[in-house]
Order: structure tokens, then sequence, then C-alpha cells
């Protein structure tokens, strides 16, 4: 078991986001590397744009998994998994099914209302560790009520691991800069996540799309704008300043973001990843979880952010280069980290026998 373990991740799946799938997609990627002889599934929901294209074994459900309990439980019944991740998703019954077949339970949550789901008695008893996927600074303390459930109940407490992410390649990065003909740290990087989501009236990716343009013609700089494999409107031309790209995977997106002089990003994970590169970062919310997670960033004067009617001033300002001398210097005094080497290193464990927590 050890040496060929078996992995079942049952990510939230659908058509607008991208976040949950992309991130149980670095941890499975990182699990392969770990275990190359691992067995490694997902269940999917096959309308998503992403399904046909995973690049592990996949059992395709017609909506999201949390809404298919039934399939669920069957596909965990037929392979026996050794763990079973759920990021941001499982209802009791497939938790329950899971530790039926004597698989160890994990969950991943990214925001206090996902968490407060997780911490909930009925899934949190059938769930043996749970894993907010965020630094400590973007997500609110526990509530004296759910610290007192977890001490009543024995709950599983949530650990704070940071961010997901593949780490940028020295190689790849090269590869990436030629092929798109672009300069190390003299390039702004447009990306509003997955590409499903709205900006006020707007498709969130042509608002990104539109400031690209502008900023590359009114300061003069190359700009790079990812798309989002979820957008689904006609991909716009690149030109001489402006270098379109409908998709990349997380490591090329990590890899490419490593490179840039600033970024100009959506409020999901890719905020929390460019701070943790120390990439100056302006963050605009285009879904219901991220006002929040931006909130407590700027908190810690991490970022910038603007609405939509100050938007063009602020990301001006924000581009100047004091500005952008002063936001990187702030950002390299502050600590971050990668949970993908933590949760490698709780699986080994795990699997081993050995986990103590």
């Amino acid at each position: 078991m050890v040496n060929s373990p078996s992995f079942l991740f049952v990510p939230v799946s659908s058509t607008e986001g991208i976040g949950e799938y992309m991130r149980s997609m670095i941890v499975a990627q990182s699990v392969a590397e770990a275990w190359p002889q691992a067995n490694i599934a997902f269940v999917l929901n096959r309308n998503a744009p992403y399904a046909e294209h995973c690049p592990f074994k996949t059992y395709l459900l017609d909506s999201s998994p949390t809404k298919d309990s039934d399939s669920v439980n069957q596909i965990i019944r037929d392979i026996c998994p050794d763990i079973v991740v759920f990021d941001a998703s499982g209802r009791q019954s497939q938790l329950k099914q899971a530790k039926k077949v004597g698989a160890t339970t994990v969950f991943f949550s990214q925001h206090a209302k996902k968490r407060r789901k997780g911490l909930k008695l009925g899934r949190a008893k059938w769930t043996d560790h749970h894993f907010v996927v965020q630094p400590e600074y973007a997500i609110k303390p526990l509530s004296w009520l759910e610290r007192l459930n977890i001490r009543l109940f024995n709950l599983t407490p949530p650990k704070s691991i940071g961010v997901v992410f593949r780490p940028a390649e020295s190689t790849l990065k090269e590869q990436l800069q030629q092929q798109y003909q672009l300069c190390d740290k003299d390039y702004v990087l447009f990306s509003a996540g997955s590409g499903g989501h709205q900006f006020g009236d707007h498709a969130a990716s042509e608002v990104m799309f539109s400031q690209a343009s502008r900023v590359a013609a009114s300061l003069n700089v190359k700009t790079v704008v990812v798309m989002g494999c979820n957008y689904t409107g006609e991909l716009p031309q690149s030109t001489d300043s402006v270098e379109v790209i409908s998709a990349l995977d997380n490591q090329a997106f990590i890899t490419l973001l490593s490179g840039a002089k600033a970024a100009v990003l959506s409020g999901g994970g890719t905020m929390l990843q460019s701070i943790a590169l120390t990439i100056p970062t302006f963050a605009i919310a285009v879904s219901k979880d991220q006002p929040n997670r931006i909130k407590a960033c700027l908190s810690q004067n991490l970022i910038c952010t603007a609405t939509e009617d100050t938007l063009e001033h602020a990301l001006d300002d924000f581009l100047k280069p004091n500005s952008l001398t002063h936001w990187q210097k702030k950002l390299q005094l502050q600590p971050s980290g990668n949970g993908v080497p933590y949760l490698i290193q709780k699986f080994s464990q795990i699997l081993e026998g050995v986990d103590l927590s």
C-alpha cells in the first residue's frame, strides 16, 4: 500500500469555477511524483470544461459530486481508496462511506463558510483531517462556538497549511518567456481565474483584457492576459504589447507569474499564490467568496484593490515604478508558504501508519 497507494479526489466541480479542481490537481500531481505507482482518480462533473482533460482516471457524473452521493458512494465502494480528498465537497454519507471501506478522509476548506460546513457534527465526526488551504491571515479565526464544539465533541480541529501551488520551474520559465516573447520582471500578468465569472456587467476576463490593453498603451508596458479555461467568448487577438493566452495549467501559470513584475488578479487562490511569490498584486473580486479574502489581505497591507468605479485610476497608481518597488519590499518581509510539502508529508505518515495527529 505504501508503494502503490490509492487516492480518490472529490472536488466541487462546476461549469463556473475551477479553484477546487485546480487545487486537487496540484495535490494529485505532487502525489504522483511522491508515489509513481499510486492509483489516482477524480470524480468530476462531466459538464465542467476541464473534465475531459483530466490526466488521471476520471469518473464522470451528470452534476457536481456534492449533488450525487449515490454515485460517489458507489465509486468509493468499487475502488476502496486509501485516502479520499474532499475539496470543499463531501456529504456526510460520502465521508461515512469512505470510512466504511477503511479510507482516511481529508477535507479541504478555503474560506470561513466552507470551514464552518466542514465542522458540522454530521460531517466532522467522519473527517480524519481538515486542512484550511489558506494562510491564517486570509481567514477569520474560529468562533467561540466552533472552538467549543471541537472540544465538546472531540472533533478534528482545522489546520491552516497555507496556499497550495506547484513551484515555479526555471527551465519552464525560460520556455514560456521565449514562447510569448517576454522579458523577466518586465511584464504585468492579468487573470480573472477560471474565466467563468462576471465583474459588474461584463465577463471578468474581458474586463482584464480591456485593462491590460489600456495599461499597455498608456504606461508602455508589456501585458499578458490569461483568459481562463471557462471563458466561453471569442478569444481576443494578441498584439505586440498584449499577449493573450487561453489557459495554462497551474505550474505554467505559477511559473509565468513568478517572472512578472506585477499581477492583476481575481481574489481567489491565485491572489494568495502571488503574495507567496512576493509579486506586487492588485486584486479584483469576481465571485461572492472573494471580498472577504481580499479584505483579510488588505488588513495585512499585502495587496491593492478597487471597485469598478475606481479601477482605472487605482490600477495606474499601483503600477507606478515607485509603488511597485514599495510593494515588493513589503512582500519580501511577509512569511508565506506552500502547503503542498506539508500535505505530502502528512499523506506519507498516514500511509505508513505513523500519523500522530
